[in-house]
């Protein structure tokens, strides 16, 4: 079996089994250095250029995306978001294209402000930083500021690790990467009321509803920075009821959640007394995504 022949049969493959075609795509071009352009073409020079190991290996990286249903990204090993390309592995959850928006908003709310330059040159917290992509984003946005990237698993801060060096040229030193769980590492640094903004993607699916997800996350993806407990909302409290200790006055606080949660988040802001500006941002699709809040 040529190239063609086996991409022929992929595309069906692809069709039958409800994979995007972009996906088989994605998987060619990045094993084997083409371009979209050499894929339509269907040159004759490529398919002499791809000798049948090259094809094996192919084709194995196909099955176990079709069939095994593991995530395209797993398979490359990255992925690109907002302007970084992030190494991923199943030891971190693959950053959403929804995720980006979350350091938007961030930037938004620091260039309207009054203490525009406090939140600049200030301490920054990620808490769950999985493959880092907040926290680098956060450095990148403000280069004079430190950021505390959090997480529990020590695989998933390596990673962070290494994508913080491959996306930050000048200074790894401004990202500072914490291992525990949510504030117990940040208690051990004395930064009480010295934080000017926390960001979080936390797990925020109940524990049930992460068994029913699509087999490429429930088989693949970390079921810890998935699974928020029985309401999805175990975390949530937690950031919640914490980060007052942390933040400055008026130290910005924002977390991403999913459909249906913004109105309880919000009540449990408003019940914590310790919280002004309460917003909630939708994502690209009309969703309410992004919960914002202020200290008081």
């Amino acid at each position: 079996m040529d190239f063609y022949e086996w991409y022929d049969r992929s595309l069906l493959e692809a069709h039958q089994h409800n994979v995007p075609r972009h996906e088989l795509e994605c998987l060619i071009l990045s094993l084997l250095g083409l371009t979209k352009l050499d894929l339509r073409l269907r040159s004759l020079n490529i398919k002499a250029q791809i000798n049948s190991e090259l094809l094996t290996k192919l084709d194995q990286a196909w099955q176990k995306r079709w069939r095994d249903r593991l995530p395209v990204q797993y398979l490359i090993g990255s992925v690109i978001w907002r302007d970084l390309e992030l190494q991923v592995s199943p030891a971190v959850l693959i950053p959403r294209p929804e995720t980006e928006l979350i350091i938007d908003l961030v930037a938004d709310f620091v260039k309207q402000s009054n203490q525009s330059l406090t939140y600049q040159n200030g301490s920054w917290l990620d808490l769950g930083t999985g493959s880092g992509a907040i926290a680098i984003a956060l450095a990148k946005t403000f280069p004079q500021s430190q950021i505390y990237a959090v997480d529990l698993s020590e695989s998933a801060l390596e990673i962070a690790k290494a994508n913080t060096c491959k996306n930050i040229q000048v200074n790894h030193q401004q990202i500072n990467f914490c291992l525990g769980n949510w504030f117990e590492p940040i208690l051990q640094l004395n930064l009480q009321n010295q934080i000017a903004g926390i960001v979080s993607n936390p797990p925020y699916i109940p524990s049930l509803e992460v068994l029913n997800l699509q087999p490429e996350v429930t088989k693949h993806e970390p079921h810890l920075a998935l699974s928020g407990g029985d309401d999805g909302l175990d975390a949530i409290r937690e950031l919640v009821n914490t980060a007052p200790d942390y933040l400055i006055s008026h130290g910005f606080w924002i977390i991403e959640l999913m459909s249906g949660q913004a109105n309880i988040v919000r009540s449990l802001l408003l019940e914590n007394g310790c919280y002004s500006n309460i917003k909630v941002h939708q994502d690209y699709a009309g969703i309410e995504r992004f919960v914002s809040a202020e200290r008081i």
